[in-house]
Protein backbone atom coordinates (compact mmCIF):
# COMPACT_ATOMS: atom_id res chain seq x y z
CA UNK A 1 0.00 0.00 0.00
CA UNK A 2 1.48 3.38 -1.02
CA UNK A 3 0.10 6.63 0.14
CA UNK A 4 0.06 10.13 -1.21
CA UNK A 5 2.63 12.74 0.40
CA UNK A 6 -0.20 15.01 1.45
CA UNK A 7 -2.22 12.38 3.29
CA UNK A 8 -2.86 13.09 7.01
CA UNK A 9 -3.59 10.86 9.56
CA UNK A 10 -6.57 9.08 10.44
CA UNK A 11 -7.60 10.33 7.09
CA UNK A 12 -9.27 7.96 4.11
CA UNK A 13 -8.24 8.04 0.92
CA UNK A 14 -10.17 6.89 -2.36
CA UNK A 15 -7.56 3.88 -3.96
CA UNK A 16 -6.86 2.02 -6.53
CA UNK A 17 -6.28 -1.38 -6.21
CA UNK A 18 -3.85 -2.95 -9.08
CA UNK A 19 -3.23 -6.83 -9.33
CA UNK A 20 -2.03 -9.65 -11.14
CA UNK A 21 -3.34 -13.05 -10.33
CA UNK A 22 -0.73 -15.83 -9.89
CA UNK A 23 -1.44 -19.33 -9.73
CA UNK A 24 0.12 -21.63 -7.57
CA UNK A 25 -0.41 -25.57 -7.04
CA UNK A 26 -0.05 -24.91 -3.08
CA UNK A 27 -1.07 -23.14 -0.67
CA UNK A 28 1.98 -23.13 1.40
CA UNK A 29 3.95 -21.74 -1.29
CA UNK A 30 1.31 -18.98 -2.47
CA UNK A 31 1.72 -17.94 1.39
CA UNK A 32 5.30 -17.32 1.12
CA UNK A 33 6.36 -13.69 1.55
CA UNK A 34 8.52 -12.18 -1.16
CA UNK A 35 10.41 -9.07 -2.09
CA UNK A 36 12.10 -7.22 0.67
CA UNK A 37 10.67 -3.84 2.49
CA UNK A 38 14.00 -2.24 1.92
CA UNK A 39 13.66 -1.85 -1.74
CA UNK A 40 13.96 1.45 -3.66
CA UNK A 41 10.81 2.85 -5.55
CA UNK A 42 11.06 3.29 -9.32
CA UNK A 43 7.96 4.08 -11.53
CA UNK A 44 7.85 3.39 -14.94
CA UNK A 45 5.92 5.41 -17.12
CA UNK A 46 2.74 3.86 -17.07
CA UNK A 47 3.37 2.95 -13.56
CA UNK A 48 -0.29 3.07 -11.04
CA UNK A 49 2.08 4.52 -8.75
CA UNK A 50 2.21 8.02 -10.56
CA UNK A 51 -1.52 8.11 -9.26
CA UNK A 52 -0.03 8.72 -5.39
CA UNK A 53 0.61 12.25 -7.01
CA UNK A 54 -2.93 12.98 -7.96
CA UNK A 55 -3.37 12.15 -4.19
CA UNK A 56 -4.86 8.44 -4.37
CA UNK A 57 -3.69 5.44 -2.36
CA UNK A 58 -2.27 2.96 -4.81
CA UNK A 59 -2.42 -1.22 -3.70
CA UNK A 60 0.43 -2.12 -5.99
CA UNK A 61 0.58 -5.51 -6.62
CA UNK A 62 -1.96 -6.54 -4.48
CA UNK A 63 -1.94 -10.31 -4.10
CA UNK A 64 -4.44 -12.54 -6.07
CA UNK A 65 -3.29 -15.81 -5.42
CA UNK A 66 -5.25 -18.76 -7.47
CA UNK A 67 -4.42 -21.95 -5.44
CA UNK A 68 -5.45 -25.51 -7.05
CA UNK A 69 -4.38 -28.25 -9.33
CA UNK A 70 -3.07 -27.02 -12.63
CA UNK A 71 -5.02 -29.37 -14.17
CA UNK A 72 -8.41 -27.24 -13.24
CA UNK A 73 -7.58 -24.40 -10.97
CA UNK A 74 -9.55 -22.19 -13.20
CA UNK A 75 -12.53 -24.24 -12.11
CA UNK A 76 -13.27 -21.49 -8.98
CA UNK A 77 -10.78 -18.81 -10.63
CA UNK A 78 -14.13 -15.96 -10.03
CA UNK A 79 -14.66 -17.33 -6.82
CA UNK A 80 -10.99 -17.20 -5.53
CA UNK A 81 -10.56 -14.01 -7.19
CA UNK A 82 -13.81 -12.79 -5.67
CA UNK A 83 -12.27 -14.18 -2.10
CA UNK A 84 -9.26 -12.04 -2.53
CA UNK A 85 -10.69 -8.86 -3.68
CA UNK A 86 -12.88 -8.88 -0.57
CA UNK A 87 -9.57 -9.57 1.51
CA UNK A 88 -8.04 -6.66 0.51
CA UNK A 89 -10.44 -4.07 0.55
CA UNK A 90 -11.52 -5.21 4.26
CA UNK A 91 -7.57 -4.76 5.44
CA UNK A 92 -7.06 -1.59 3.59
CA UNK A 93 -10.53 -0.28 5.55
CA UNK A 94 -9.20 -1.60 8.80
CA UNK A 95 -5.53 0.18 8.06
CA UNK A 96 -7.74 3.59 8.71
CA UNK A 97 -6.13 4.85 5.11
CA UNK A 98 -8.56 3.74 2.50
CA UNK A 99 -12.65 4.89 1.89
CA UNK A 100 -14.55 1.53 1.31
CA UNK A 101 -17.06 3.52 -1.19
CA UNK A 102 -14.69 4.71 -3.34
CA UNK A 103 -12.01 2.21 -4.59
CA UNK A 104 -11.01 1.47 -7.88
CA UNK A 105 -9.73 -1.82 -9.24
CA UNK A 106 -7.14 -2.51 -12.24
CA UNK A 107 -4.40 -4.40 -13.91
CA UNK A 108 -2.56 -5.07 -16.94
CA UNK A 109 -3.01 -8.15 -19.40
CA UNK A 110 -4.49 -11.08 -17.33
CA UNK A 111 -4.75 -8.33 -14.84
CA UNK A 112 -7.32 -6.70 -16.94
CA UNK A 113 -9.02 -9.78 -17.42
CA UNK A 114 -8.99 -10.67 -13.45
CA UNK A 115 -10.34 -6.55 -13.38
CA UNK A 116 -13.54 -7.08 -15.60
CA UNK A 117 -14.43 -10.53 -14.29
CA UNK A 118 -14.63 -8.66 -10.75
CA UNK A 119 -16.40 -5.74 -12.50
CA UNK A 120 -18.97 -8.28 -13.95
CA UNK A 121 -19.31 -10.48 -10.13
CA UNK A 122 -19.20 -8.35 -7.54
CA UNK A 123 -20.08 -4.61 -6.42
CA UNK A 124 -16.62 -4.02 -4.44
CA UNK A 125 -15.78 -1.65 -6.38
CA UNK A 126 -16.39 1.63 -8.05
CA UNK A 127 -14.92 1.49 -11.27
CA UNK A 128 -12.77 -0.17 -13.25
CA UNK A 129 -9.25 0.06 -15.85
CA UNK A 130 -8.29 -2.79 -17.84
CA UNK A 131 -5.39 -2.50 -20.12
CA UNK A 132 -4.24 -4.66 -22.95
CA UNK A 133 -6.74 -7.69 -21.79
CA UNK A 134 -8.87 -10.56 -22.71
CA UNK A 135 -12.57 -10.65 -22.26
CA UNK A 136 -13.36 -13.59 -24.31
CA UNK A 137 -12.00 -16.86 -24.00
CA UNK A 138 -13.57 -18.91 -26.82
CA UNK A 139 -11.15 -16.49 -28.77
CA UNK A 140 -8.37 -18.61 -26.52
CA UNK A 141 -9.52 -21.61 -27.68
CA UNK A 142 -6.48 -23.75 -27.22
CA UNK A 143 -5.45 -22.27 -23.55
CA UNK A 144 -4.18 -19.40 -21.68
CA UNK A 145 -2.01 -18.26 -18.73
CA UNK A 146 -1.97 -21.83 -16.69
CA UNK A 147 -4.78 -23.21 -18.91
CA UNK A 148 -3.80 -26.34 -20.74
CA UNK A 149 -7.47 -27.38 -21.54
CA UNK A 150 -8.91 -26.58 -24.87
CA UNK A 151 -12.49 -24.68 -25.64
CA UNK A 152 -13.51 -28.17 -26.46
CA UNK A 153 -12.18 -30.02 -23.32
CA UNK A 154 -13.90 -27.49 -21.14
CA UNK A 155 -16.31 -24.77 -22.57
CA UNK A 156 -18.41 -24.35 -19.14
CA UNK A 157 -15.07 -22.91 -17.79
CA UNK A 158 -14.09 -20.87 -21.03
CA UNK A 159 -17.63 -19.43 -20.59
CA UNK A 160 -17.38 -18.78 -17.43
CA UNK A 161 -14.29 -16.77 -17.31
CA UNK A 162 -15.29 -14.87 -20.26
CA UNK A 163 -16.28 -11.19 -18.94
CA UNK A 164 -17.74 -10.45 -22.58
CA UNK A 165 -20.60 -12.44 -22.11
CA UNK A 166 -21.75 -10.73 -18.71
CA UNK A 167 -21.22 -7.82 -19.84
CA UNK A 168 -24.89 -7.22 -19.08
CA UNK A 169 -24.23 -7.44 -15.53
CA UNK A 170 -20.94 -4.80 -15.89
CA UNK A 171 -23.32 -1.68 -14.20
CA UNK A 172 -19.51 0.26 -13.09
CA UNK A 173 -18.20 2.68 -15.11
CA UNK A 174 -15.02 0.93 -17.27
CA UNK A 175 -11.65 2.08 -18.96
CA UNK A 176 -10.14 -0.08 -21.72
CA UNK A 177 -6.81 0.67 -23.22
CA UNK A 178 -4.99 -1.13 -25.92
CA UNK A 179 -2.01 -0.70 -27.92
CA UNK A 180 -3.21 -0.64 -31.57
CA UNK A 181 -0.41 -3.19 -32.57
CA UNK A 182 -0.99 -5.77 -29.49
CA UNK A 183 1.23 -8.75 -30.77
CA UNK A 184 0.14 -11.06 -27.89
CA UNK A 185 -1.50 -13.60 -29.34
CA UNK A 186 -3.77 -13.65 -26.60
CA UNK A 187 -4.68 -10.16 -26.44
CA UNK A 188 -5.46 -8.76 -29.89
CA UNK A 189 -6.91 -5.28 -29.69
CA UNK A 190 -10.47 -7.04 -30.78
CA UNK A 191 -10.44 -8.22 -27.61
CA UNK A 192 -11.03 -4.77 -26.38
CA UNK A 193 -13.34 -3.22 -29.34
CA UNK A 194 -15.87 -6.28 -28.83
CA UNK A 195 -16.05 -5.31 -25.17
CA UNK A 196 -16.26 -1.68 -25.68
CA UNK A 197 -19.13 -2.34 -28.03
CA UNK A 198 -21.11 -4.86 -25.98
CA UNK A 199 -20.99 -2.29 -23.06
CA UNK A 200 -22.00 0.58 -25.62
CA UNK A 201 -24.86 -1.76 -26.83
CA UNK A 202 -25.85 -2.22 -23.49
CA UNK A 203 -25.82 1.35 -22.33
CA UNK A 204 -22.98 0.94 -19.79
CA UNK A 205 -20.87 3.26 -19.17
CA UNK A 206 -17.01 2.88 -20.76
CA UNK A 207 -14.34 4.44 -22.31
CA UNK A 208 -11.83 3.11 -25.10
CA UNK A 209 -8.62 4.37 -25.95
CA UNK A 210 -6.23 2.75 -28.68
CA UNK A 211 -2.98 3.35 -28.46
CA UNK A 212 -1.11 3.74 -32.23
CA UNK A 213 2.02 2.04 -32.96
CA UNK A 214 2.35 0.29 -29.46
CA UNK A 215 2.30 -3.70 -28.97
CA UNK A 216 1.22 -5.18 -25.78
CA UNK A 217 3.57 -3.16 -23.39
CA UNK A 218 3.19 1.02 -24.12
CA UNK A 219 6.64 2.53 -24.46
CA UNK A 220 6.48 5.73 -26.46
CA UNK A 221 6.25 9.24 -24.15
CA UNK A 222 3.03 9.88 -26.22
CA UNK A 223 1.50 6.66 -24.76
CA UNK A 224 2.85 7.28 -21.30
CA UNK A 225 1.25 10.87 -20.91
CA UNK A 226 -2.10 9.62 -22.46
CA UNK A 227 -2.55 6.64 -20.27
CA UNK A 228 -1.71 8.70 -17.13
CA UNK A 229 -4.05 11.33 -18.20
CA UNK A 230 -6.59 8.70 -19.32
CA UNK A 231 -5.90 6.81 -15.90
CA UNK A 232 -6.20 10.06 -13.67
CA UNK A 233 -9.06 11.63 -15.30
CA UNK A 234 -11.30 8.31 -15.08
CA UNK A 235 -10.23 7.75 -11.11
CA UNK A 236 -11.82 11.71 -10.68
CA UNK A 237 -14.57 10.66 -12.76
CA UNK A 238 -15.73 8.04 -10.76
CA UNK A 239 -14.19 8.18 -6.96
CA UNK A 240 -13.81 11.54 -6.99
CA UNK A 241 -11.71 14.36 -6.12
CA UNK A 242 -9.21 12.70 -3.24
CA UNK A 243 -8.56 15.77 -1.62
CA UNK A 244 -12.37 16.25 -0.97
CA UNK A 245 -14.70 14.58 1.18
CA UNK A 246 -17.52 13.39 -0.39
CA UNK A 247 -21.18 14.77 0.35
CA UNK A 248 -23.35 12.07 1.72
CA UNK A 249 -26.33 10.91 -0.01
CA UNK A 250 -29.72 12.32 0.58
CA UNK A 251 -31.81 9.46 3.20
CA UNK A 252 -35.47 9.16 2.77
CA UNK A 253 -37.58 11.96 4.86
CA UNK A 254 -33.87 14.12 4.36
CA UNK A 255 -36.45 16.41 2.43
CA UNK A 256 -34.72 15.45 -0.88
CA UNK A 257 -37.02 15.54 -3.86
CA UNK A 258 -38.12 12.14 -5.15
Amino acid sequence: MYLPPDQREGEKRPALVWAYPLEFNDAAIAGQLSGSPGRYMSFSGISPLNLLMDGYVVLMDATMPVVGDSRNMNDSFIEQITANARAIVDKAEDLGTVDPRRVAIGGHSYGAFMAVNLLAHTKLFRCGIARSGAYNRTLTPFGFQSERRSLWDAKDVYLKLSPFLFANQIKDPLLLIHGEADNNSGTFPMQSERLYQALAGLGGTARYVLLPFEAHGYTARESAGQVQWEMSQWLKGCVGDPRVEPKPRPTAGSGASQ
